[in-house]
């Protein structure tokens, strides 16, 4: 609602900072010098400050306040600007992507003057290719790691030392773009190097110590050249998150010290820089791992010497839900076995579906039965491994399961899993899932909210309630690993840890390479806090099989 020329203002400063070679910390340590950039002022220069040192704007946040997240997204579609969004928000209460559907379909929308039926239908094919192809600029943490292994073998040979920060040393399960630190004796020479791979679609910039490209994927990845005295200063800087590096930089503000990407300084004088140890350390913090720099919490964990001892690749020993060519999997039961085997593991669930779901030929009975007499035959020659005998089963809409008690009894663990009739009331959905729990034979909660991330939204249910329930009856969640699920979210994991519920990490396999998915779980599980102990299948059969005989 404001005016044209205000929100110019922006856009051009917004365009000039971004343009900057230099940092907007550093910059907002000098407002008379930011002042003298073109299209800054004073107003405007004193907005940056406040962002560079709060990480927020406080006029920005209670615009947001005002306006729903939801209603945001609808923006984003190409048939909708704010004009058009504005009058659907007023006339039909508008506030998301699922109302505007709803309004579309049931002939609300054509009904109002300057839309019609041609309009309404335009707006219903956004939206069904929003929710097919939308990749808000982000991808996903997996296919990050197959877009940039090719470029890391590129630059190995030039570089003396090299780690990608951001949100990927974080951890986060998508990633905006990649940054890339390294230290090297010519840089001159690597920055040629780096813009020549045979996958670059663009170079943004090339410069001796910052260059920038463009993967034929879309994913831009910068790399820096920085000096090995300040390897640790500029590994803190640009691992970030935003909210930590804030913290961190107010700590330094109230010892009088000045923290950049350079070092900790005192006046002009350097004080660490080296190691981001050095650095935490002469800020009075123990080190902090990077899937915990979100400002949640590390802070006061860190000054206690609390933090955890985070689970690592080396703790599992075993996955807990995988699946062959018996239903939608693409490699038989002994092929994924072996994989199991190599992997070093001690025991491998398998879980295939159930006949629920029928698309992917889900076993009955019968054929669960079956294929627990192989596994028991398996096992008579197996030495030092054990197939566990499991199932995905699925919980119906009333709670009840899919198979009968008489065959789930004779398996080592149930998992239990939603996969139809996602679109149940909160209380409906969860109440479904509490039902299933009550039978004595439910063990873990697979995928729990059913998300597909940036394809498909969590279904609506209590997760605290439902973990709470977990708890008691002796229950656990899994932590999906696959990396387009990655289902628990963090944020559901440290919850789930605050509750004293145990979980899984589990790749739920459906062929030999998604075993190796079980890393990108165990990254899940470090950003929500978890400790080994934290975790049911890092302990070996003989107690594992103890935690799964209910309460």
């Amino acid at each position: 609602g404001e005016d044209q020329f205000r929100i110019r203002s922006y856009r051009n400063a917004s365009r000039v900072i971004s343009g900057m070679s230099e940092s907007i910390s550093r910059m907002a340590d000098d407002q008379e010098k930011l002042k003298k950039l073109p299209g800054i002022g004073e107003s405007m220069a004193e907005k940056i400050i406040e962002i560079a040192e709060t990480g927020k704007l406080r006029q920005l946040e209670e615009l947001k306040k005002e306006v729903p997240q939801s209603l945001l997204e609808v923006l984003r579609l190409d048939q909708m600007g704010p004009q058009r969004t504005k009058m659907l928000h007023d006339a039909l209460n508008i506030q998301s992507i699922d109302d505007l559907e709803k309004a579309a379909r049931e002939g609300e929308i054509e009904k109002l003057e300057g839309f019609g039926k041609k309009t309404s239908a335009k707006i219903l094919k956004e939206i069904e290719k929003f929710k097919k192809e939308d990749r808000p600029d982000r991808f996903l943490l997996g296919e990050v790691d197959e877009l940039i292994s090719s470029l890391l073998d590129h630059l190995e040979k030039k570089v003396d030392q090299m780690t990608i920060a951001g949100s990927y040393r974080r951890r986060k399960e998508t990633v905006g773009d990649i940054d890339i630190l390294a230290t090297a004796e010519d840089p001159g020479q690597t920055m040629e190097h780096f813009v020549s791979l045979e996958e670059t679609r663009e170079v943004l910039s090339k410069g001796e110590s910052r260059s920038s490209v463009v993967l034929n994927s879309g994913l831009q990845v910068d790399l820096r050249i920085v000096k090995k005295r300040s390897w640790g200063a500029a590994l803190l800087y640009f691992t970030g998150s935003k909210a930590h590096s804030i913290v961190l930089r107010q700590i330094a503000r109230e010892k009088q010290y000045k923290l950049n990407e350079y070092g900790i300084f005192r006046g002009k004088k350097r004080l660490a820089s080296k190691t981001e140890k050095a650095m935490y350390e002469k800020l009075g913090l123990h080190y902090i791992e990077p899937e915990l720099r979100e400002d949640r919490g590390e802070f006061k964990a860190s000054r206690k010497n609390r933090l955890p001892r985070l689970i690592t690749l080396e703790d599992i020993r075993g996955d807990l839900h995988s699946h062959t060519d018996a239903t939608d999997g693409r490699h038989s039961l002994e092929e994924m076995v072996e994989a199991a085997r190599k992997k070093g593991y001690e025991y491998c669930a398998i879980s295939d579906h159930s006949r629920r779901v029928a698309m992917a030929r889900g076993l009955d009975e019968k054929r669960l039965a079956a294929q627990v007499e192989q596994i028991d035959e398996l096992n008579r020659d197996m030495k030092g491994f054990r197939i566990l005998k499991s199932i995905e089963v699925d919980i119906l809409e009333d709670g009840s399961l899919d198979l009968s008690d008489e065959i789930l009894k004779e398996l080592d663990l149930v998992v239990c899993s939603v996969h139809y009739h996602r679109n149940l009331s909160r209380s409906k959905q969860t109440s479904r899932i509490l039902r299933a729990m009550e039978n004595p034979c439910f063990n873990i909660l697979a995928h729990p909210t059913g998300r597909i991330i940036q394809e498909r939204r969590v279904y609506e249910i209590d997760l605290e309630k439902i973990m709470k329930e977990a708890a008691d009856r002796g229950c656990f969640l899994e932590i999906n690993a696959a990396p387009d699920r990655l289902d628990l979210n963090d944020e559901h994991i440290r919850m789930a840890r605050e509750l004293g519920l145990r979980l899984s990490i589990s790749t739920d396999a459906h062929a030999l390479d998604h075993l190796n998915n079980m890393r990108y779980g165990v990254d899940q599980a470090r950003r929500g806090w978890l400790e080994k102990e934290d975790v049911i299948n890092t302990r070996p059969w003989s107690e594992l099989k103890k935690l799964l005989q209910r309460k």
